[in-house]
């Protein structure tokens, strides 16, 4: 079986991600040697490589491979860099910023997400990811400045304390609209200035929190 996890995974890199022209030879290979399928509930293995979104429970999911290839390219991540991810899940973003930075701090709002997320990243080797449980529309402050952020969830608009936690320098890649559509933006610190471009139409879960989305609540 895991000889079969690998073709996949070769598979998925060449025929999902490099054919579509994502090219940076780092993420590729962090890519191709990460075992995604450690990342998804055990019934959704066989899915695992597939390129599509997948439940991970609580409401939540696990981002296509394209589209975890895309922001982590748009990121342009050096080595030494450390990364603040907004919305862990399931781990397997923030393994991948992991294999390519220095550091990564990882907020996810649901507590058993975030052990999830602790045990599957424990479970494949990564120990530069620190998995906190928290409101994550409010960063980091103690740990900034943060070379790179990125923004797991969809938002109406990028939280301000994310912003003041990026270091001069840095970039900040979220996906940015409504609840049911965004565009994913990537925004540059060039001193006190943002500038930013947008890359194109994705759609994400909500970001829940105090800068983000009010959590929609049933009705008894």
């Amino acid at each position: 079986m895991s000889e079969e996890f690998a073709r996949e995974r070769h598979q998925m890199v060449e025929r999902q991600i490099r054919a579509r022209g994502v090219s940076d030879p780092r993420l590729l290979t962090a890519m191709r040697d990460l075992p995604r399928h450690l990342f998804v509930p055990e019934s959704l293995r066989p899915a695992a490589y597939g390129d599509h979104p997948l439940p991970i429970g609580s409401g939540q999911t696990i981002s296509q491979p394209y589209i975890v290839a895309v922001m982590t390219e748009l990121l342009d991540l050096e080595p030494g860099d450390r990364v603040l991810e907004i919305g862990t899940g399931s781990g397997y973003q923030a393994a991948i910023l992991g294999r390519m930075a220095h550091e990564v701090w990882s907020i996810e709002r649901l507590p058993e997400i975030a052990d999830l997320a602790r045990q599957n990243l424990a479970r494949v080797g990564v120990e530069n990811v620190h998995v906190v449980a928290a409101n994550g529309t409010l960063g980091l402050h103690e740990h900034a400045p943060f070379d790179a952020i990125i923004i797991t969830a969809g938002t109406p608009s990028v939280p301000r304390p994310l912003f003041d936690q990026l270091a001069d320098g840095g970039r900040l890649v979220a996906p940015v609209g409504g609840r049911e559509l965004q565009f994913l933006v990537v925004y540059t610190r060039r001193g006190d200035e943002i500038i930013h471009r947008s890359w194109g139409a994705v759609c994400f879960v909500p970001l829940i929190g105090r800068h983000g989305w009010e959590e929609h609540r049933r009705v008894v």
